[in-house]
């Protein structure tokens, strides 16, 4: 019986794990990493930075000791999150339908109604747009409030970026970006039922984002990566260049807090984050000195409890 329960999840992981390069709304889809590598072309081409295989297949790059751990993060945040996660992710469609209902008990029934074409235009304004600024308090919190920012470390101790450090994060940290999109996906979707009188499944609500393929298609996975891919200076206070996400990632305390955003960089520019590539020289990836605590996968997984377990320990 154990070991059925075992080989479930395991099969049901790399089901998963297959539908991060198979699935159009994953990140890592296929085309996204070819698009990227198209645009990483361009950037080497113009830049010349080196000899052509140094530049993309550098073995530390890819099998170093950082890269290990966002590959195996990855595939343990995968098993997390179905054991832990999914079970609760229905929770959105609650939320709409709850939502939806107290619209109508509060205000009545919409008095404007929104055609097909009109609410798919404005779920996705307004999904990309809340979810948007949702991840950039999160992001702020977990880098802000010291005991979030001793989970966050786990992300910012990769010395190395590769497309999967998107999902180097520690298991605390995953639970509070699911419980952001939980929520906002719910308020959101609810909302935009109630203007539009039901005329769209919930199912296509969730499907629907244009801005999100064109983001991805665009070179998204170059944000975590080595290829140095800036935009126009006008254009990075609107939108999170490759380049400022990397400046993120440096290993300098004076950049840790800056680039909290992940489409838009409005919310950087009207809080103060804000670092725009020019601004910017050369930069190396990881936590200075701490970056000796997240060499291996178990220190990602303990390190940031003994941190805490430390803290509270000297102050009792």
């Amino acid at each position: 019986m154990l070991f059925d329960i075992i080989y479930n999840y395991l099969n049901e992981s790399l089901d998963l794990l297959w539908g991060y390069v198979s699935k159009p709304y994953k990140r890592t889809y296929w085309l996204y990493l070819l698009s990227s590598f198209i645009i990483a072309l361009g950037v080497y081409i113009k830049s010349k930075p080196g000899s052509f295989k140094a530049y993309f297949f550098n073995k530390q790059q890819w099998f170093g000791p950082s890269a290990w751990v966002d590959y195996t993060m990855t595939f343990f945040n995968v098993l997390f999150k179905i054991i832990f996660i999914g079970p609760y992710l229905a929770l959105s469609l609650y939320i709409s339908v709850y939502f939806n209902e107290y619209l109508i008990e509060l205000f009545g029934y919409s008095p404007l109604t929104l055609t097909k074409t009109q609410t798919l235009i404005a779920y996705t304004l307004a999904l990309t747009i809340v979810q948007d600024i949702g991840t950039y308090v999160v992001h702020w919190a977990f880098h802000k409030i010291p005991l979030l920012w001793h989970f966050h470390k786990v992300h910012h101790g990769a010395t190395h970026l590769t497309p999967l450090t998107q999902y180097r994060i520690h298991p605390i940290e995953l639970i509070a970006n699911n419980a952001k999109a939980i929520i906002i996906i719910g308020l959101v979707t609810g909302y935009m039922d109630y203007l539009s009188n039901y005329q769209i499944s919930k199912l296509m609500f969730l499907g629907v984002n244009l801005f999100s393929f064109i983001f991805l298609f665009l070179g998204a996975n170059l944000r975590h990566s080595h290829v140095r891919l800036s935009y126009p200076t006008w254009l990075e206070k609107i939108f999170i260049s490759p380049f400022q996400h990397q400046i993120h990632h440096s290993d300098h305390p004076a950049h840790f807090n800056k680039n909290l955003g992940s489409k838009l960089a409005i919310w950087d520019w009207l809080f103060g984050t804000l670092l725009r590539s020019k601004e910017v020289g050369k930069i190396k990836f990881g936590i200075g000195q701490e970056n000796k605590d997240f060499k291996s996968f178990w220190q990602n997984i303990y390190m940031p409890f003994k941190k805490l377990f430390s803290i509270f320990s000297t102050q009792l």
